[in-house]
């Protein structure tokens, strides 16, 4: 079986490189960007990369490097560093983009979407159709938390230590068609489930499908949208490969008739709390058992989970050698604060982002 191609994007905040202050000047990078592949965001103070589809991870993390670099030169002839952290540790106040959608987001969500300055790294893994796609993401949904605990990478929020590792998440969760959702049991329900909540009026387009994750409706994929932009490519990378091969597990089990876990919304919401909240600090909700269990067994759990996966891929050596230097390094959250405490201001914060990002 060819192994799944997939693909990360990833959001990078746009600062001052004195201040760290974010700048509103994401259309000015865009000119500046000639020929990468940068595109806006909800918020005039970010922008966002996309890497070509890859089957190797090795491929991969060379994208995530050409994309980064790329940002990083459109936003230096625009006078300013695009960093990647989770949140803004600087306090400011967020500037929508020019884009008439976005500024109909803001005008009907209010604060919810005024306030949105939050970066993401979403992971596409390609799927053979609707229906595996579906199959898949009811599949992966007890796993999701522990990638989200992978990459947690914002803990500062206007100015202030917010005592979570990954407060993105909990930013994000105020948009009402955010988060983890029940299982769909087919690609009819899911479309169903998408014609419905588009019919509340309440969203403005299914680009506002704000799920955990989902099936895209540009690219024949299923998108994982749960992790922090990560501080390190190689972090990005672990995350993406974990993905793939949680979708190419979930994949297999959907072909070969094994149930879906039924575990609750609820719970879920509980899991990506507790990973928001400590990332890999402390302990996590294990999906075997729904009990806390210390964050690295966790990630072992997952490891396995997906091992036949990873091996048939070539990635598990890989995997676990990039999971042993992040265990040692630990995710971005731990390096901020870091930075905080012995820089003493949190320009310190996006000084670091900034020696990490390539």
């Amino acid at each position: 079986m060819a192994v799944r191609t997939l693909g990360v994007e990833e959001e990078f905040l746009l600062v001052d490189p004195d201040s760290g202050e974010p700048r509103a000047v994401g259309s000015t990078v865009l000119r500046r960007a000639g020929s990468a592949d940068l595109t806006a965001e909800l918020q005039a103070q970010q922008v966002e990369t996309a890497t070509d589809p890859c089957r190797d991870l090795g491929d991969l993390l060379g994208e995530i490097r050409i994309r980064r670099g790329e940002a990083a030169r459109a936003a230096r002839a625009a006078g300013v560093e695009a960093v990647p952290l989770g949140t803004p540790p600087v306090p400011a106040e967020p500037h929508v983009s020019s884009d008439a959608r976005y500024r109909a987001m803001v005008e009907r969500f209010g604060r919810t979407g005024s306030e949105q300055l939050t970066c993401a790294c979403h992971v596409h893994v390609a799927v053979g159709s609707d229906d595996e796609a579906v199959g898949a993401l009811d599949r992966i949904r007890p796993w999701l938390a522990v990638l989200l605990a992978l990459s947690v990478n914002s803990p500062f929020w206007r100015g202030t230590d917010t005592g979570y590792a990954g407060f993105r998440t909990q930013v994000w969760g105020r948009w009402p068609s955010a988060g983890p959702t029940g299982p769909h049991g087919s690609a009819a329900a899911y479309r169903e489930l998408t014609e419905t909540l588009l019919g509340t009026d309440t969203l403005l387009d299914e680009g506002m499908l704000y799920f955990d994750a989902r099936v895209s409706a540009h690219h024949p994929t299923l998108e994982v949208r749960v992790a922090d932009v990560c501080r390190e490519p190689t972090d990005a990378v672990l995350v993406a490969a974990l993905t793939r091969a949680l979708v190419e597990t979930a994949a297999r089990e959907w072909a070969d008739g094994v149930p879906a876990d039924p575990v609750r919304v609820e719970i879920l919401r509980l899991a990506a709390w507790r990973a928001s909240r400590s990332g890999l600090d402390e302990e996590l909700l294990h999906p075997h058992t729904w009990r806390p269990a210390p964050a690295d067994e966790v990630v072992r759990a997952l490891v396995d989970h997906v091992g036949p996966a990873l091996r048939e891929a070539g990635d598990l050596d890989t995997v676990r050698e990039l999971w042993q230097a992040l265990a040692a390094r630990r995710p971005g959250a731990t390096h901020q604060r870091r930075a905080f405490a012995q820089g003493g201001d949190l320009r310190s914060v996006v000084r670091d982002a900034l020696a990490a990002r390539d």
